[in-house]
Formats: structure tokens, sequence, C-alpha cells
């Protein structure tokens, strides 16, 4: 039996995908609360994420850090452009893995739960392949 050929970078970007997985789930939180309610405040995160109000706190400090979002102490969390392009992408990418797990069979409360993870760990081959497989899936 052949031996698999294991990439170079695998694990490195493994670890790169996991140092931004919480920044993607934020800002995408953050676009999707704005874009249901006009505003979003850090107890909405809170609630959400079913996080303490610290670990968001501690969360959106280091997403202004990274200038992913900005906010003043008792004022909504906004995005900024940058922030915004990081959710559009997060949840574009988020769409396909879900529609492919359904596609496959998987149901959707499953396909919602597993997303959650796959989502972030997925390459850009992998996800071009998911469009191509889900479009003609619904030919």
């Amino acid at each position: 039996m052949a031996k698999k050929k294991k990439p170079k970078n695998q694990h490195e970007r493994t670890r790169v995908d996991h140092a931004t997985e919480i920044a993607e789930d934020y800002v995408e939180a953050i676009a999707e609360i704005i874009e249901e309610q006009g505003v979003c405040r850090v107890k909405d995160l809170s609630e959400y994420f079913a996080v303490s109000h610290v670990t968001v706190n501690r969360t959106v400090a280091r997403l202004q850090r990274d200038g992913y979002a900005t906010t003043e102490p008792y004022s909504p969390v906004e995005l900024t452009s940058k922030g915004a392009r990081l959710a559009k992408h997060s949840r574009h990418r988020h769409e396909i893995v879900f529609s492919f797990l359904v596609a496959l069979g998987v149901s959707e409360e499953t396909a919602a739960t597993d997303t959650e993870g796959i989502e972030h760990h997925v390459s850009p081959e992998t996800l071009t392949v998911m469009e191509t497989f889900i479009s003609k899936a619904h030919r």
C-alpha cells in the first residue's frame, strides 16, 4: 500500500487556521447581529456565543488591536472595512460548507454544527470543489 505524502505545511496551516478562527467567528457574528438588529453590543455577542462579558470584551479588544472592529465603552461594536471583508469572506465560506454537507444528505441541524468547525480549516481548493459539487447537485 502506498504511503500518503504529507503536505509540508499541514501542521503550520492548521495552527494558522486555529489562530484566526475566533476572529472569523466574531466578525461574522457582529455582521449578522448588525444586519438583524441594526447594532451589535457586547451583550449581544455574549448571548450569541454563550460566554461571559469578560470573554467578549477581551476578544473585541483583540479585534480592535488587529483592525477588525471598533468600539468605545458602553457603545456598540462596529466592523472596520477590514472586518467587514473578513465577515463577508467567512460567511461565504460558511455557506459553501453548509450547502455542501446538506447536498451530501447531512441533516441541516448536524450540518450547521459541523460547519462551525470545518469552515475554518477547508482550503480554497476544497471550497472550489465543494462549490462545483453543489452546483452540479442543484441541476
